[in-house]
């Protein structure tokens, strides 16, 4: 790819920009426009608008093919792995000590490494495409980083080479050789269980990115250098899972449920307070029903979660909580419950009178979202929030409610 395009290409991008590309395609390219360049180049920005703002709005920022704009951070959570790393960094040095030193082992298009690079006196950005190098070493001048390094090469062949390091940051991609998508760490590139032991007697501490599908309890057997796990949301769904590992073992893990975006406290909970919570269970709703953020339940804090907000919950199984006092820091979804029924015929008929649509949720239900909605002859949508779930006594429910004002 040509990285200095001619000034017919950028005019053409400067022009087009808001455009669909499947239909910019189509037509026959002007005279000295370099297409597939300009395509990638306006698709590429399409993409940052919603997930880069500050770099769209920047000028002569250069963009990576699809798959590079697809894993790449977005800077809500690139803006958190600043924070993290600026906190460990702060409880760990002093202002005397020497300087700073950053190593990104798998570069990529570089948001996470422009965001963590401000934090360290040295930043050395390592990537085995070229292409990728190229747009790095452009962007990262671009953006003022000129304490960066970029080194084109595979950083995991020689571990070795790696300069002596405050932190290292890794994000191994989750597709493997043929380009399917893969979740654990020993099936990504590269390897972070096999690299572990390297990564430390380099750095002395660790961050890395990995997927939101993977199974905790597992990995933490993986990585025991494990000292803290961030479930990281945005608006309610979770994107990534960010494991910091340092070469002291830590007594007991901390997880970080975030939800960012939502107003959402965090909450932060160990294996041991989680073990140790009691939580009662009920079949009798309160007037508020609460439900978890993604985080939460991602982190298992099913239990801690209910102690320290002293709620109940529905059932062992069933992840709502319930309570008559409001607790409006609860990280999550809150609602006013107005109405539940079993599912018998004669008492469904009344409950779903003059009501044609819902956002409909089950949770310890025996039935899908979908078959239950078909059952039920209710459109997707509308201001009722209904929850199809299990209690404490086994019963099956639906629960009515309305969004609290928040």
């Amino acid at each position: 790819m040509n990285e200095c395009p001619n000034e017919a290409t950028r005019a053409f991008i400067l022009a087009h920009q808001q455009e669909d590309t499947r239909r910019l395609a189509l037509k026959k390219p002007p005279k000295d426009v370099d297409m597939p360049f300009a395509l990638q180049q306006i698709e590429g920005w399409q993409t940052a608008t919603r997930k880069l703002p500050s770099w769209a709005a920047k000028e002569g920022v250069l963009y990576p093919p699809r798959l590079s704009m697809e894993q790449c951070s977005s800077e809500i959570t690139a803006q958190y792995k600043q924070k993290i790393v600026r906190q460990w960094m702060m409880s760990q040095h002093t202002p005397d000590s020497a300087p700073t030193t950053l190593i990104d082992l798998t570069g990529g298009f570089g948001i996470d490494f422009s965001f963590l690079a401000p934090l360290f006196d040295r930043s050395i950005y390592m990537e085995r495409q070229p292409g990728l190098c190229r747009i790095a070493a452009h962007n990262f001048k671009l953006l003022g980083l000129t304490q960066a390094k970029v080194c084109q090469t595979d950083s995991t062949l020689q571990p070795e080479t790696w300069p002596e390091a405050d932190c290292c940051f890794i994000d191994p991609s989750r597709r493997d050789t043929a380009g399917r998508k893969t979740v654990s760490i020993e099936n990504c590139e590269p390897d972070l269980a096999r690299l572990q032991t390297a990564i430390l007697r380099k750095a002395r501490f660790c961050m890395a990115k990995l997927s939101p599908m993977l199974d905790i309890r597992h990995t933490l057997q993986t990585l025991p250098h494990t000292a803290e796990v961030h479930a990281v949301s945005v608006q309610g769904e979770c994107k990534e899972l960010l494991w910091l590992m340092s070469r002291e073992t830590s007594p007991d893990i901390t997880f970080h449920c975030v939800n960012l975006g939502a107003g959402n406290p965090d909450f932060i909970f160990t294996r041991e307070e989680e073990t140790a919570a009691t939580c009662p269970y009920t079949s009798v709703l309160g007037r508020y029903l609460y439900e978890p953020n993604p985080s939460i339940m991602k982190c298992g804090a099913f239990r801690s979660v209910a102690a320290r907000h002293k709620m109940e919950k529905l059932h062992p199984n069933t992840h709502l909580y319930t309570s008559d006092k409001l607790q409006t820091d609860f990280p999550g979804r809150i609602f006013i419950v107005e109405n539940h029924t079993r599912f018998g015929k004669k008492e469904l008929k009344p409950f779903l009178r003059d009501m044609t649509q819902a956002n409909l949720t089950v949770r310890n239900f025996p039935e899908t979202v979908e078959s239950l909605r078909k059952r039920l002859k209710l459109k997707e949508g509308g201001d009722v929030y209904l929850f199809a779930s299990t209690l404490a006594d086994g019963s099956h429910v639906l629960i009515r409610c309305r969004k609290t004002e928040q």
